[in-house]
């Protein structure tokens, strides 16, 4: 009887050594594979979010045909209303600071009045943030923000605020305007959210820029508890 050769039994086993070593190669490959297409769609589904948020817009944005102000002073924050053709009304926030000495209309008291107010005046359009103003004019410096000796700057831009209410917010010895009452910036960034001005309402720099660009002259403010 003719006995196989010595290469005829070798073959088997190099075939069977092989196929134990491509079967958990292939396997791996394949699980690689899945893992990869896992980390791609993860990746993919995370883009698509972030163009979502991206494109997702802003409330008050596009011009509205109307808008008004309320300031909530046991809050600390300021809403825009803005209204338009269709009827709907959308609503911006932002973070305000009010008076540490809290709410009244007497002059001199320091304090933040209540009541319905409207914009008077606009000032500070196209300043630099964090310019300090006088007397509602430019001082061409710009205010360092969160120094220890900040003290009641008034910075960026400026909303003239004028009492609409007789024997509360105008009038003798209680008028808003000629207190000076102002929306503005402010360079204790670090105490928004908390009652620190001498009766203004302050806001965050960029967040006033914000505003002072969504608002006109004669936008109704109305400020309460």
């Amino acid at each position: 009887m003719r006995q196989k050769s010595r290469h005829t039994r070798i073959k088997p086993i190099l075939w069977l050594f092989s196929s134990l070593l491509i079967i958990p190669m292939t396997f791996g490959f394949i699980n690689s594979t899945e893992v990869f297409a896992q980390q791609f769609q993860a990746v993919a589904q995370s883009g698509d979010k972030m163009n979502q948020t991206s494109e997702k817009v802003q409330p008050c944005t596009a011009p509205p045909i109307d808008s008004r102000i309320e300031v909530d002073i046991s809050e600390q924050q300021l809403y825009l209303y803005c209204r338009y053709a269709e009827g709907n009304e959308e609503k911006k926030i932002y973070p305000v600071s009010t008076s540490k000495y809290g709410i009244g209309s007497k002059a001199g008291s320091n304090k933040t009045p209540l009541g319905q107010h409207r914009i008077e005046k606009k000032f500070g359009e196209g300043a630099p943030e964090g310019m300090i103003f006088r007397a509602r004019r430019s001082t061409g410096k710009i205010a360092q923000m969160n120094a220890p000796d900040a003290g009641d700057l008034v910075t960026t831009r400026i909303m003239w605020l004028k009492g609409l209410e007789r024997g509360i917010n105008s009038g003798r010895g209680i008028d808003s305007y000629k207190r000076y009452i102002y929306i503005h910036g402010t360079a204790e960034e670090n105490k928004i959210g908390s009652i620190a001005s001498h009766g203004c309402i302050r806001m965050y720099n960029r967040d006033v820029i914000d505003l002072f660009g969504r608002v006109t002259e004669g936008v109704e403010v109305n400020i309460k508890r």
